[in-house]
């Protein structure tokens, strides 16, 4: 019928629909292999199509004729690779997007990797993306203690996120600030940048300067928080994965902006597993775009998650020391900081960046390639 069955040497069988190998012909006519792309137009496929013939081509290879005459072949390993059992979808899935995660609370133990090491080593940086994908934080150490290193960090990736607060920005206390971060003040547990409708994936935090009291990091894993809150509290859960919260940032920096965006704090996938969190308590908006009845009920669910957040036994807490450069995933680890004195002189000096995961996962797929294959 619509489907191609193939019977496998260790005696285990795939089936492929008609339309997908069709749709995905290899041929120079069909596909720029230059460009590993499709050259196919859908206007001229035939979702219901058949195969007219199929053989095999040697044993690595299997041949189809289509009603048109067009031919088509396609190597064993490719196909086996592509097979749509559950299983060989979830192991591919596993080798595009790495998504084991290692859950953490107050007993974090935070990996370090030197500076110079991922600068210049190829495995080195390979061992901190897939620790970062996984554990969703990495503490690099012994940068040199002034401005520019996190450019390089981002050629070492490929390249930085812009944002309003330039290609990179710098956490001190500053007069009339124009965000709460850059005052002396704590900060509260967030992830930045809620506002942008696509925010930062990843962020670094470079310590040039740091303040001998005061001024301490604090980080919570927001995926691990987020599963306590669906086991003891499932409504709550239930209202923050789908009330639409509105964030605001209105000001002047690197241009002058003007941002509005709505974000639910927690972000889940189809399986409703947290994917991101969007919590930013300085720029959650005023206008609520939401019933007066269930403002309550959605300020008790965030007061309860928010109460995890700050639970001694989920928050991990660490001083950075000049040329410390912390990088996290912000749509994971929450993070915030305690007060410090201010003083006639800055006394605390960290610059900070961003990357987009898309960046990050791209470097991380081509590192493991080059290396696995120098295996």
């Amino acid at each position: 019928g619509h489907f191609v069955r193939v019977e496998w040497e260790d005696g285990s069988e795939s089936r492929y629909p008609c339309v997908w190998l069709r749709d995905n012909c290899q041929c120079p006519q069909c596909f720029l292999r230059s460009a590993r792309a499709r050259r196919l137009v859908f206007e001229d496929l035939d979702v219901n199509i058949v195969v007219k013939e199929v053989a095999l081509a040697g044993r690595k290879k299997i041949s189809i004729t289509w009603p048109d005459e067009h031919a088509s072949e396609y190597e064993a390993e490719w196909l086996k690779k592509r097979c749509f059992s559950e299983e060989a979808r979830a192991e591919m899935q596993e080798d595009l997007f790495l998504p084991e995660r290692q859950y953490w609370a107050s007993d974090l133990q935070l990996p370090k990797i030197p500076f110079e090491e991922i600068m210049y080593n190829d495995e080195s940086m390979y061992k901190w993306l897939c620790t970062l994908k996984k554990v969703g934080i990495v503490l690099l150490t012994g940068a040199a203690t002034r401005q520019g290193e996190l450019v390089k960090l981002g050629h070492r990736i490929g390249f930085l996120r812009l944002t309003f607060y330039g290609p990179t920005w710098q956490v001190q206390d500053k007069a009339d600030a124009n965000n709460v971060a850059y005052t002396t003040a704590k900060l509260c547990f967030h992830t930045d940048y809620p506002v942008l409708q696509h925010p930062p994936g990843v962020q670094f935090l470079h310590c040039i300067k740091q303040t001998a009291a005061g001024g301490e990091s604090v980080v919570v894993d927001g995926f691990h928080v987020s599963n306590k809150l669906k086991k003891q509290n499932p409504q709550a859960y239930q209202i923050l994965s789908s009330t639409a919260v509105d964030y605001t940032d209105v000001g002047v920096d690197y241009c002058d902006f003007a941002v509005q965006c709505k974000q639910r704090i927690i972000d889940v996938d189809s399986r409703g597993q947290a994917v991101r969190i969007n919590y930013n308590n300085a720029t959650r908006d005023t206008v609520f775009d939401i019933p007066a009845e269930k403002v309550r009920p959605f300020y008790a669910a965030l007061k309860e998650f928010d109460d995890l957040l700050n639970s001694a036994e989920h928050k991990f807490a660490y001083k950075l020391k000049p040329g410390d450069i912390v990088t996290f995933d912000n749509w994971r680890v929450l993070h915030g900081r305690q007060s410090y004195q201010s003083g006639s002189e800055v006394t605390r000096h960290l610059e900070g960046a961003y990357a987009d995961w898309d960046v990050v996962m791209s470097r991380l797929r081509l590192l493991r390639k080059s290396i696995l294959n120098r295996d």
